[in-house]
């Protein structure tokens, strides 16, 4: 829908937002990658319809307009209706139409709550986003509940609250004191204000809980790494084999300069390929002599280690074991309890588990083992 005129975002940052706690005020801090700020800045930067941002600061944070070039920056007062009031005055002299009225502490403000408002304003004088309330409502007082409330017809409500510049500039104007939005100055100025659908991820940064909220409706907060693990083991002359450092009587051995425990090796690997870090050739080459019949512990026990050091836990290891014999199944306990205990997770994380290949291929001619691993790793 073409649009008449120029729309403008004011965006209200000149709060000192310390019930968040930390060292500067809360639209200053990291929320994922970035400030709060150049969240939310970014959001109307990146809206089709909104043609000019004001950025209202704290008079003592007024240099911190010179991150943001492509806004005009300038000075709240002592409440958030004084703020609105100073950045709404910014725009007096202009061509502006329509005008956007956000909090900086909604960071995650969707471009679909920027084009409703902004249709809605095509009929109404004002428009803002809304939640409706859905939870039991409490009245209390020092921790106990002294009765309930109706929540019939209640709203939780969101910005941006979008309104015609001239109207609200007036209401702005003829206000005293302050108030809670920008809502209750328009509707006591006389002004209809329009409902659109809210976002529950378009939520306020309050406290320090908050943040981690939002780094999870973001999904950026959280780096989540797959790797894969594949590795082959020939029988040889013995009396047994390792497998995920269980000791399993055989009528052979595995062939390996190492202990050969291919289960082991698999995961290991899978560890390694979800951090980018090669495989255990790379760490302990078979053509070092130190290595010849080490136990595979050591390596699963640096792969973890280095998951460690760069900030992952380990989520969950799936392995398989592919082999005619020996029978796996009578042994699958304690080989995950191994690697469990090695990797410091629970054994309802670690799978072990195994198949044939149909007497078909090296494993199925009875010639050796193979196994895949797949390992997820989180950081936080």
């Amino acid at each position: 829908m073409g649009r008449q005129g120029i729309t403008a975002a004011v965006i209200v940052a000149a709060g000192r937002g310390l019930r968040a706690g930390g060292d500067v005020a809360k639209q200053w801090q990291v929320l994922g990658d970035r400030r709060v700020a150049d969240h939310t800045i970014g959001a109307f930067r990146s809206a089709p319809d909104v043609d000019r941002i004001v950025l209202v600061l704290h008079p003592a944070e007024l240099f911190r307009g010179a991150d943001y070039p492509d806004t005009l920056a300038v000075a709240g007062g002592e409440t958030r209706a004084a703020s609105v009031r100073a950045g709404l005055e910014a725009l007096e002299s202009s061509d502006v139409a329509r005008v956007l009225i956000h909090d900086v502490a909604r960071p995650l403000v969707s471009q679909l709550i920027i084009a409703d408002i902004l249709d809605a304003l095509d009929v109404a004088p004002g428009a803002a986003p809304a939640l409706e309330l859905t939870d039991a409502l409490w009245r209390g007082t020092e921790g106990m509940v002294t009765g309930t409330q109706d929540r019939e017809g209640l709203f939780r409500a969101q910005t941006p609250q979008g309104f015609w510049f001239d109207a609200i500039l007036a209401a702005h104007r003829g206000h005293t004191g302050d108030a809670a939005d920008d809502v209750e100055v328009a509707r006591a100025a006389g002004l209809q204000v329009a409902m659109v659908p809210g976002q529950v991820r378009n939520l306020k940064l309050t406290r320090a809980a908050d943040f981690a909220r939002a780094e999870m409706l973001m999904g950026g907060g959280m780096d989540i790494r797959l790797g894969n693990g594949f590795d082959v083991h020939a029988f040889c002359p013995g009396n047994h084999v390792v497998l995920c450092g269980v000791r399993m009587p055989h009528d052979a051995g595995l062939k390996g300069h190492s202990d050969a425990d291919v289960g082991m090796h698999a995961v290991t690997d899978a560890i390694y390929g979800a951090l980018a870090m090669g495989d255990i050739g790379r760490y302990f080459p078979p053509s070092e002599a130190q290595w010849k019949g080490a136990e595979s512990r050591i390596f699963l026990e640096h792969a973890a280690g280095l998951a460690a050091r760069d900030g992952f836990r380990i989520a969950n290891i799936d392995l398989t074991l592919i082999c005619e014999s020996p029978k796996i199944g009578p042994h699958a306990t304690e080989m995950a309890e191994r690697l469990a205990e090695i990797t410091d997770l629970s054994t309802d994380r670690v799978s072990v588990k195994a198949t044939t290949s149909e007497k078909l291929g090296f494993t199925g001619r009875g010639e050796g083992i193979a196994a895949m691993a797949t390992a997820a790793l989180v950081k936080p």
